[in-house]
C-alpha cells in the first residue's frame, strides 16, 4: 500500500514513521527548511529509553505526483483546504483521503477535493511532540479509530490491516460520528476554556468558578451531539471529564500552546465545530460561542 502524509508535524510524523514499517510511505509539508532536515537526518521517535530512527521521504507541497491509495491529513485545520489544493496532483488520482486531525467537520472541507465513498474520518488517542524537525516523543499510546461517511466507502478492512501491523491498535466503527463527537467533548470544554484562563486542566476541575462553566460547555456540547443522532448523558460526560483532570492535573492543551506562543488556533474545528452544528439543529450554545470569541479576541492579541 502506497500512502502520504500531508503535514509533517508530531503526530504526521509519528504515523509516517511507524506505518512506514508496513507500507510505502511518504511526507509531504510546506516548510522547505523542515523537509530538508527530515531528508538529511532521517526521523527520530522516542519511546521511554527506547529511540529508533526511521528514513521517509518528504517532499514540498505540489513536488509530488504519483499515485497513492491512501492520503492521511495531519496539517492545522486552517490550512487543510491550501493543503489539499496544492496537492491536486495527488488527490486528483482519485486515492482514500483520511482525516485524523483535531476537531470535527473535516469531512466538510475534504469532500470539495473528494467523493464521499473516498473519505475516512477517525479519532486517534495517539500522543507526540516534537524536540526538532526531525525529532519526535511518543508521549501517549491508544486506539486509532476510522469509519465511513458514506455507506458506499468500499475496503476498510485493508486500512486498519495496516495501521495495525505497523503498530498502532485500529478499529473500524460504525459509529465514528459519536467517537468524533466523545473526543470533541473534552477538547470544546475543559481544553479550551483552560488554554483561555492560561492554566494547566486540572484547574478547572478544582477552581469553582472555572467548573461551573466548564460544565456549562459540556451541556452545550451533549445536547448538540444529540440533535446530531449522537447518543450521551450530560451527567456521565461532567462525571467523566471530572475524573479525567483530577487524573491528569498538569496537563496542557494545543490551544493554551497556541494561544500562548502567539499562534494561530484550531477553535474552528473545535469550539467552532460545536458553534455550527447547533445552529444547524436550532440548539442554543451560548456559552461556546463565547469561547470562539474569547479565542480570536487573544489570538488577534497578536496581529496587533
Amino acid at each position: 500500500m502506497k500512502i502520504a502524509v500531508i503535514g509533517p508535524g508530531s503526530m504526521g510524523l509519528l504515523y509516517a514513521t511507524k506505518l512506514s514499517t508496513a507500507a510505502d510511505v511518504v511526507l509531504i509539508g510546506n516548510n522547505k527548511a523542515n523537509i530538508d532536515q527530515i531528508n538529511q537526518n532521517g526521523i527520530t521517535v522516542k519511546r521511554g529509553d527506547d529511540s529508533t530512527h526511521y528514513n521517509v521521504p518528504a517532499h514540498l507541497n505540489g513536488t509530488y505526483t504519483e499515485a497513492v491509495d491512501l492520503v492521511i491529513m495531519f496539517t492545522k485545520a486552517y490550512i487543510t483546504r491550501q493543503a489539499l489544493a496544492d496537492n491536486k496532483a495527488i488527490i486528483g488520482q482519485n486515492p482514500v483521503v483520511m482525516t485524523l486531525q483535531n476537531g470535527a467537520g473535516h469531512e466538510s472541507v475534504l469532500q470539495e477535493f473528494a467523493p464521499a465513498d473516498r473519505i475516512l474520518i477517525g479519532t486517534t488517542a495517539q500522543g507526540s511532540y516534537r524536540e526538532n524537525a526531525h525529532t519526535i516523543v511518543n508521549s501517549g499510546l491508544g486506539d486509532t479509530n476510522i469509519g465511513a461517511i458514506s455507506n458506499d466507502f468500499k475496503g476498510i478492512d485493508s486500512f486498519v490491516e495496516v495501521f495495525n501491523k505497523s503498530g498502532f491498535p485500529c478499529f473500524a466503527s460504525d459509529k465514528i460520528h459519536q467517537m468524533v463527537w466523545n473526543k470533541l467533548m473534552i477538547n470544546a470544554s475543559s481544553s479550551v476554556l483552560s488554554g483561555v484562563l492560561g492554566v494547566a486542566q486540572g484547574y478547572v476541575a478544582t477552581n469553582a468558578n472555572a467548573w461551573e462553566i466548564c460544565k456549562k460547555l459540556i451541556a452545550e456540547i451533549c445536547a448538540t451531539a444529540n440533535a446530531a443522532g449522537c447518543n450521551f448523558s450530560k451527567d456521565e460526560q461532567i462525571e467523566r471529564i471530572n475524573k479525567h483532570l483530577h487524573n491528569a492535573p498538569n496537563g496542557y492543551t494545543s490551544i493554551y500552546a497556541d494561544l500562548k506562543n502567539g499562534r494561530k488556533t484550531e477553535v474552528d474545528v473545535i469550539s467552532g465545530a460545536v458553534v455550527k452544528a447547533a445552529k444547524k439543529h436550532g440548539i442554543p450554545a451560548p456559552t461556546q460561542e463565547l469561547m470562539v470569541d474569547m479565542v480570536k479576541a487573544m489570538e488577534e492579541r497578536n496581529m496587533n
